[in-house]
């Protein structure tokens, strides 16, 4: 479509994994235990030619259906990745955005470890000339994380644990 689009994120933690030339706290994508940081990757992706910034925060929530679709109150959630392998999807998947989508600049970044109630598991952010571009490469970004990221998820409930599976397109 046009031109490539800079994939670039900002960790204001620690950096984990960086990849590239860049500065030490810049990773072009990656894995923090660290709370996320929605307003750090605005900036990253807000650009003079871009019209418009779409972003997208994956939130832990209160209750989810386990595997006898009962629904049950979550206590915590816990995330574990392959690291190097997570690092090395998450680029792929923010070069296709950018390849797919007339879009400026892409963002992404996925938490490991423990995640309480309503904080960030996932941010992405993603700055296009025009809006349409914007949110159609943000859903793009979600719906392969959630197909193909080498990240696995632990419910913990009061009764005990479970780890469940991705589904691209469930909410």
């Amino acid at each position: 479509m046009g031109q490539a689009a800079d994939v670039v994120i900002v960790d204001l933690s620690t950096p984990r994994h960086a990849a590239g030339n860049l500065a030490p706290r810049m990773n072009p994508f990656g894995v923090t235990d660290r709370p996320l940081d929605l307003g750090a990757l605005v900036a990253l992706v807000s650009s003079p030619d871009a019209g418009a910034v779409a972003t997208f925060v994956g939130t832990s929530r209160r209750t989810s259906s386990n595997a006898a679709r009962v629904e049950k109150a979550v206590e915590t959630l816990w995330y574990e990745a392959y690291e190097p392998m997570a690092v090395k999807r998450l680029a792929e998947i923010g070069a296709e955005a950018a390849r797919r989508f007339e879009v400026t600049r892409v963002a992404a970044w996925h938490r490991i470890g423990e995640v309480r109630i309503g904080e960030a598991s996932i941010a992405i952010a993603v700055s296009a000339p025009h809006r349409a571009a914007a949110f159609d490469a943000c859903r793009f970004v979600i719906e392969e994380v959630k197909r193909s990221l080498p990240v696995w998820k632990r419910e913990r409930f009061r009764d005990g644990e479970e780890w469940v599976e991705g589904h691209a397109g469930t909410a």
